[in-house]
């Protein structure tokens, strides 16, 4: 395995060391306020339906990032917003990718998105070329959004991207599920915060499709798992929330990533902890694995707490200018 070291270690803002603090605290804290540049543009998709994506342009032959959010974000999540004003600041140019469901609006198709369904970002990556980007292209995933990235570096015959990043990514997801269904006290708050949005999201869609959707079950659901299992694995055709994991989990396809890509994870992660990285992780030439003892999930606040600081997009960025 490759080496990286950054430029300085990650160390926790004081009074931060909490996972669930590094984690919450990002999350609240993090200013959403984008370069005045940045705008967004609805492209149609070939299954007729559409993806809304958030452009800040730059110079041709700068590079260009694709940035990816986690589950039930958007392209105003924090972290995304922190690295659009870093690019910017940079003269680099961005695309940051709305999941289908996930811009304010939502999408035509019964299905949205999953950890797994790659397309919507091959086409964006397509595009790029046609776009007349001809500098360095990377990609920057987080959580969820990283594990969309690797599985399509793992299965893409030319992925289209020189380098990539990705952050606190949830490696084994039946495990991550059961993590989050199991969870209790403080730590029940991410299952409190994610399973009803992605319930409501659901339920507004079985209005439209009424056929794609077990109302019922739907509504009995009381944990990632079970939802999956009544929901996501139903929409993509497979039998099971254990097939989908399987189908969309990018842990076991790492061995066929060729792309350079940074692997950023904190081991106290209360959501996707490093320990769950498979041991391909550590043996692909292609990886570069950097884990830190704290940071939570997205976290990784340094500084203060009346100065906070964020300290994995500048490190992402310092990985991809190295691969220049």
């Amino acid at each position: 395995m490759p080496a990286f070291e950054p430029s300085h270690p990650f160390v926790p803002a004081l009074g931060l060391r909490s996972a669930h603090l590094q984690t919450v605290l990002s999350f609240l804290a993090r200013s959403k306020k984008v370069p005045a540049t940045v705008h967004r543009e609805r492209w149609q998709t070939a299954d007729r339906d559409f993806v809304d994506v958030d452009v800040l342009p730059g110079p041709a032959e700068a590079p260009t990032v694709v940035l990816l959010h986690g589950l039930e974000g958007s392209s105003r999540s924090g972290y995304l917003a922190v690295l659009l004003r870093l690019l910017h600041a940079r003269g680099w140019s961005a695309y940051a990718l709305n999941f289908r469901g996930c811009s304010g609006e939502p999408n035509r198709l019964a299905r949205s998105y999953s950890s797994g369904d790659t397309v919507d970002l091959a086409d964006l990556v397509g595009r790029l070329q046609a776009r007349g980007h001809s500098g360095p292209r990377y990609a920057i995933g987080f959580s969820l959004g990283g594990n969309v990235l690797l599985k399509y570096l793992s299965e893409a015959v030319t992925p289209g991207l020189d380098a990539a990043v990705a952050v606190s990514v949830p490696f084994d997801l039946q495990g991550c599920a059961r993590l989050l269904d199991a969870s209790r006290g403080l730590a029940s708050v991410y299952r409190r915060h994610f399973l009803p949005s992605l319930k409501a999201k659901a339920l507004q869609k079985a209005k439209a499709h009424p056929a794609d959707f077990d109302v019922p079950r739907l509504r009995a659901a009381q944990g990632i798992e079970a939802f999956d299992d009544a929901v996501t694995c139903r929409l993509y055709g497979l039998p099971s929330a254990a097939a989908y994991y399987a189908w969309a989990a990018s842990g076991p396809k790492l061995g066929a990533v060729r792309t350079p890509t940074l692997l950023l994870s904190a081991s106290d992660d209360p959501l996707a902890p490093a320990s769950m990285l498979p041991p391909e992780a550590f043996t692909n030439p292609a990886l570069w694995v950097h884990l830190t003892a704290h940071g939570g999930h997205v976290g990784f606040v340094e500084g203060s707490l009346l100065r906070p600081r964020y300290w994995v997009e500048p490190t992402a960025l310092e990985f991809l200018s190295a691969r220049r």
